[in-house]
């Protein structure tokens, strides 16, 4: 199982991005997944996640500016960052729940399954 998240770049305070976590061999739609980010000399944390029934979930951080999505037909999860601060400058990583059923979102340790990262930094 190999995940993806691309999307990433340089953009100025207020700007938007849109992280796509994509799999070979591995359908996103079927399983949990979720966002993290890790900035440097900082824990890795929780952003969202979308749960294989569709529920989404959002650090109180996040709430209002992030959305997260999929495309069960392209198998795409995306999380569209809307308003984006210097703080969210991070390196973000998608990861899958492949056991299912109730999970801590917010958890890294529930995810068995992680992406290489892709680096957003955003200016002031």
């Amino acid at each position: 199982v190999q995940l993806q998240a691309s999307g990433g770049g340089l953009v100025q305070t207020g700007d938007s991005l849109r992280l796509s976590c994509t799999s070979s061999g591995f359908t996103l739609g079927s399983h949990h997944i979720g966002w993290f980010r890790q900035a440097p000399g900082k824990e890795r944390e929780g952003v969202s996640s979308i749960s294989d029934a569709g529920r989404t979930y959002y650090a109180e951080s996040v709430k209002g500016r992030f959305t997260v999505s999929r495309d069960t037909s392209k198998n795409v999860v995306y999380l569209q960052m809307n308003s984006l601060k210097p703080e969210d400058t991070a390196v973000y990583y998608c990861a899958a729940n492949s056991a299912g059923g109730p999970y801590l979102w917010g958890l890294f340790a529930e995810y068995d399954y992680w992406g290489q990262g892709t680096q957003v930094t955003v200016s002031s």
